[in-house]
């Protein structure tokens, strides 16, 4: 029953050991890191685009651009919007001959990213130069590559890698700034329907009709009255051709009776 009872104290004195172990291991490092970013100025590209409709079919447009190309625009996404006298409207309500203009603004702004990284913790192995392990506050070991002029602080005094030893706790800090340039873009569709035709002036009639005549077809012309006789002759000399026509009937009566006897 001793050895028993010595064995179980045993076990538990272990136990309570590895505990306290493993805390001071979880508190004997840790990695802090702060992350700052630092803006610069940004600058500004406005960049305006016009063209006509030209054709609409479904999801497909064709524009025509200021310097005259065409430019097939496809498969226009339903969620485009064009800002046409104050009013959204969709690709199914383009209509050929608008006029669309598309203002394209880009932002460039410059950053600085400050990446600090404090790491604490003990000395597992040292390759110096190189490397360093130390173990983590979960109980791992992690594995650190030493920049070059990096130092530590052992217990308030500066040290490079060659003077780590095992067991010591030591911290050090990384400094990484990382220069990156954020660019947007923001683009702006708006329309206008094609100017209406001029109105005509108040003296000017809205529409002239031109009737040209047909001629009628003539009409036939009336036969001529036969002109008169003039009255320059007499009857006279048919009164005597018809007198002489008689004698020379009874003449000629005469002589064939005559000759009859």
């Amino acid at each position: 029953m001793n050895a028993r009872t010595e064995t179980k104290r045993m076990l538990t004195i272990l136990a309570v050991g590895a505990i306290g172990l493993a805390f001071t291991v979880r508190m004997s490092a840790q990695v802090q890191t702060t992350v700052d970013t630092e803006h610069k100025a940004s600058t500004h590209e406005v960049k305006v685009e016009h063209a006509e409709v030209v054709v609409v079919e479904g999801n497909d447009v064709v524009v025509k651009m200021e310097d005259g190309s065409i430019r097939h625009i496809a498969n226009v996404p339903e969620s485009a919007r064009v800002t046409v006298d104050g009013r959204e409207i969709g690709v199914h309500e383009l209509k050929p001959g608008m006029h669309l203009s598309k203002t394209v603004t880009t932002s460039t702004t410059p950053k600085v990213i400050t990446t600090t990284k404090t790491v604490t913790g003990k000395v597992w192995h040292v390759n110096p130069p190189l490397s360093v392990v130390l173990t983590m506050e979960d109980g791992t070991n992690e594995s650190f590559k030493i920049p070059n002029g990096q130092k530590f602080n052992v217990n308030g005094k500066m040290t490079d890698a060659f003077g780590l030893k095992k067991g010591m706790i030591v911290s050090a800090t990384k400094v990484v700034e990382e220069p990156i340039t954020v660019v947007e873009q923001k683009t702006k569709l708006a329309g206008r329907m094609p100017p209406p035709p001029p109105a005509p002036a108040a003296d000017q009639p809205i529409l002239v009709a031109v009737v040209t005549p047909v001629p009628a077809a003539p009409a036939p012309a009336a036969e001529a009255a036969p002109a008169a006789l003039p009255k320059t002759g007499s009857e006279l000399p048919l009164t005597e051709l018809l007198g002489f026509l008689c004698l020379a009937g009874s003449g000629a009566v005469r002589l064939f009776r005559t000759a009859r006897r």
